[in-house]
């Protein structure tokens, strides 16, 4: 059985009082779903320590980044085996926001990916076209390009330390959404690449990223090969987030 995870990803937002607050009241409210749900908070690094005191046993932490490095001189930059000390779980890799403000490559997604499942971190590898693409009719094959990019390396027993994001840089903030048939189509193309590339695709999670709110996260959450969601803003509202998490049905296809 796929894992079902539902991740809010907190991006440059948070304080001492937020984590306080919100850490704590969807630990609360988490603590009731039967769904089988796992629940992920990845806050800025310099809460991570933050989030894990208020996370207790039903929320999982996770890291929005790391350097593909293990150590040294790399003033600013925190290693994959630091994150795991800390108390994380998962680790995000390849956002967006990475590739387009901060020039990440493919070449530095693969190397982090290599560095967080070594680790014993899940990597959640984000992939996801341009507007332009999708219109030029290029999205599967832009979307495809990423995944095999970012995990040539992978080992066979590496798998299991593997989750794939679709965020349609399109969707990601802007309001818009995929409607569920075209996050569908998307994600079915994933785990075609992903079986091409001899993973064991059918037990590896999909998540669909770019403004899920409660109010589409049930239709989304219903397709398939949509294994859970990559929540931004809505991460950040408690009552919000939970909704979401509610949202996933209890059982999904295996």
């Amino acid at each position: 059985m796929r894992r079902k995870i539902v991740a809010g990803n907190w991006k440059m937002n948070g304080s001492k009082d937020l984590v306080q607050q919100l850490v704590g009241s969807v630990r609360s409210e988490a603590e009731s779903l039967d769904n089988g749900v796992e629940v992920v908070i990845i806050p800025p690094a310099i809460y991570v320590s933050d989030v894990v005191a208020q996370a207790g046993e039903r929320l999982m932490v996770g890291v929005q980044n790391v350097g593909q490095w293990s150590s040294g001189a790399y003033t600013g930059e925190i290693a994959a085996g630091m994150a795991k000390d800390q108390g994380c779980t998962y680790a995000l890799v390849g956002h967006s926001e990475r590739r387009q403000l901060f020039g990440e490559t493919d070449d530095e997604v693969a190397a982090k990916v290599e560095s967080l499942v070594a680790s014993g971190l899940v990597a959640v590898v984000c992939v996801g076209e341009t507007l332009e693409q999708r219109e030029a009719g290029r999205a599967e094959a832009v979307v495809a390009a990423q995944v095999k990019a970012a995990l040539a390396n992978m080992a066979a027993d590496q798998w299991g330390r593997v989750v794939v994001a679709y965020e349609p840089v399109w969707a990601i903030g802007t309001g818009k959404t995929a409607t569920a048939e075209d996050a569908q189509a998307m994600h079915a193309s994933i785990r075609q690449v992903l079986a091409e590339m001899s993973a064991p695709a059918e037990s590896i999670s999909l998540l669909y990223g770019g403004s899920v709110k409660a109010d589409n996260a049930a239709a989304l959450f219903a397709e398939p090969d949509i294994d859970g969601g990559l929540i931004g803003g809505a991460s950040l509202k408690a009552d919000d987030f939970v909704s979401i998490c509610q949202a996933m049905p209890a059982s999904t296809t295996s």
